[in-house]
């Protein structure tokens, strides 16, 4: 399952069934879980330790150390879940001491070609990457986040979960769970009601998603007002409430 011309640290640990293609080159301290496929001239470091069943396209380059001034080649990690797929000449590095130390990336995530995981980001599920798409360092990503191509993240952002960044869009501040970006700076325009209604939410969900983006806002309340609106009211359903919390925990300022 290895071809001849690939190289492979000895220190390496990899799994049965595990295909690596031609002049691909596993590094020591990689974990590469059995099933998975790696293609020709992919590059992969450690330590970085992978689940089953990804699949990495040729020339990418994963597990490497960080850009990062700070960074001194300090043994830092990369872990990478199942059943990811990680498409043509996709960069992930792994993290840094002055932040986590480690670079996560959950399952069933696609990192469509030329992609950028920066250190210490953290990525959760059934995340799309599009064409180009970038995260800069300590991002977080929600589950079902998709980013549209050439879409960018500044460092320390939060993406709630599933919700969406229009092609090109550059983010600067914290989005909420549900919400749409686009533009440069990235302005919400609404919830994601065609993603999440593909996932089978009913009418009601996505409509008191709506309402309480029409509370957050179009009433042209402050934040804590906003919110003080919103947790008292009666009819919150899960989908609501996620979208208060990432208001709450946000850091960096709310996209408004």
């Amino acid at each position: 399952m290895h071809h001849p011309t690939a190289i492979i640290d000895p220190k390496a640990k990899i799994d049965e069934g595990v295909d690596i293609g031609p002049y691909s080159i596993i590094g020591a301290d990689v974990e590469i879980g059995s099933e998975t496929i790696i293609e020709s001239h992919v590059i992969l470091k450690g330590p970085t330790i992978m689940g089953k069943r990804n699949h990495i396209f040729q020339f990418s380059s994963i597990g490497d150390g960080s850009p990062d001034k700070k960074y001194k080649n300090e043994p830092t990690k990369l872990i990478l879940g199942d059943e990811n797929t990680i498409r043509e000449g996709v960069t992930v590095h792994r993290g840094t001491i002055q932040e986590k130390g480690v670079t996560s990336i959950g399952n069933r995530n696609l990192l469509m070609a030329y992609s950028h995981v920066a250190h210490d980001c953290e990525i959760e599920d059934d995340v799309v990457l599009s064409n180009q798409a970038a995260l800069a360092g300590s991002v977080k990503v929600g589950k079902g986040v998709i980013l549209g191509g050439y879409a960018i993240v500044h460092q320390y952002c939060f993406l709630g979960e599933y919700s969406f960044c229009a092609m090109g869009s550059a983010v600067n501040k914290d989005i909420p769970a549900y919400v749409k970006v686009r533009g440069n700076p990235a302005k919400p325009f609404g919830i994601n009601s065609v993603g999440v209604k593909r996932l089978g939410y009913s009418s009601e969900t996505i409509e008191s998603l709506k309402s309480a983006y029409r509370t957050f806002y179009r009433k042209k309340l402050t934040t804590d007002e906003a919110l003080l609106e919103l947790k008292n009211s009666d009819q919150n359903t899960p989908e609501v409430i996620s979208f208060i919390s990432s208001i709450e925990n946000s850091t960096r300022g709310i996209s408004r």
